[in-house]
């Protein structure tokens, strides 16, 4: 089939740091255009059209992919599928844990209303979980290790900054570089995600909930309680002086045996700025919705089951030209 070009009307749900992301990069796109943004706020600091949020639904017929730019903690969980019922959407998801909950949700909604979600589709999961996936086929007994960052988890910062009394919060995911170094050399196999990382919080609150703060993070249900989790109270001043950028990164790591000789593939990025990657990867996925939705399907797609060509803005036979 032929990815031939066609022009993809896009809009948004959410304007924050992956919203404004992602409208930077809808408009560096060749086939892509950017109808609006829906939003709770009344007025945006952006020349790009804004919606009321409410009102989503009644320009449905106007728009041909819909970018949720929402946080993971709640906002997808509790918004999602009402916007799959009208729209072919394309999320970034990222708790682990819960996605096959959210797989089936969002497949019976975008059934329902005959259209595509696409799920999950930042780096982790995402791109990470495609390379995954890749590099365990090559090997009859593969040893596999993930590793993330140095850096800024948006979902991870999300769910801290919801806690009652945070008024600014950040979270870094830390790797142990001994663990990659074992990992690389196929000696991986007793290291697990939560041995392999520590997370740091940074949090700008009263010093009276300094203490039920720590204790909601700390003990968070699949964001934090399983790991390493440390949280620092600073100053306005500190939080702006020290963590106002977003970097971020990691590594997939396979190694196996094939007959007698070993091999690793990695996977590895380096993100000066996460919300942009994250954006990028969400708005190729987003293509890739829109083609899928033009061909009739319904239903919710991971990045596991979509062909690579259908993100790309060129043609598959140029692509193929382009390899040889």
């Amino acid at each position: 089939m032929s990815s031939s070009p066609m022009t993809i009307r896009a809009a948004i749900v959410g304007y924050g740091n992956l919203g404004k992301s992602v409208e930077k990069l809808i408009r560096a796109q060749p086939d892509m255009g950017l109808v609006g943004i829906f939003s709770r706020r009344s007025e945006l600091d952006t020349d790009t059209p804004v919606f009321p949020a409410a009102s989503a639904a009644d320009h449905a017929q106007d728009v041909d992919v819909l970018f949720l730019c929402l946080g993971s903690a709640t906002d997808i969980p509790e918004q999602a599928a009402g916007y799959a019922r009208h729209f072919t959407t394309v999320d970034t998801y990222d708790n682990h844990q819960l996605i096959p909950d959210h797989y089936a949700r969002m497949d019976a909604a975008a059934r329902e209303g005959g259209h595509v979600a696409m799920i999950s589709t930042g780096w982790d999961p995402g791109l990470f979980s495609l390379n995954r996936t890749l590099a365990a086929a090559l090997f009859p007994d593969a040893q596999q290790n993930t590793f993330w960052g140095k850096g800024l988890s948006q979902g991870h910062s999300d769910a801290v900054r919801r806690v009652p009394g945070v008024r600014r919060g950040v979270q870094y995911t830390i790797p142990n570089e001994d663990a990659i170094v074992e990992a690389k050399a196929g000696r991986g196999a007793e290291i697990s995600a939560t041995s392999a990382h520590v997370r740091e919080c940074y949090v700008v609150a009263d010093e009276a909930d300094h203490a039920d703060i720590r204790e909601a993070i700390t003990t968070m249900p699949d964001y934090f309680a399983p790991y390493d989790t440390t949280v620092h109270f600073i100053s306005d001043e500190v939080f702006e002086r020290d963590h106002q950028g977003m970097p971020h990164g990691g590594h997939v790591v396979t190694s196996g045996d094939l007959g007698g000789s070993r091999s690793s593939v990695e996977f590895a990025l380096e993100l000066e700025s996460n919300p942009d990657f994250t954006a990028a990867s969400q708005v190729a996925y987003g293509r890739a919705a829109a083609r899928l939705a033009a061909e009739g399907k319904t239903g919710a797609f991971t990045v596991l089951e979509v062909a690579p060509y259908l993100l790309s803005p060129v043609a598959l036979e140029e692509l193929i030209r382009r390899d040889v």
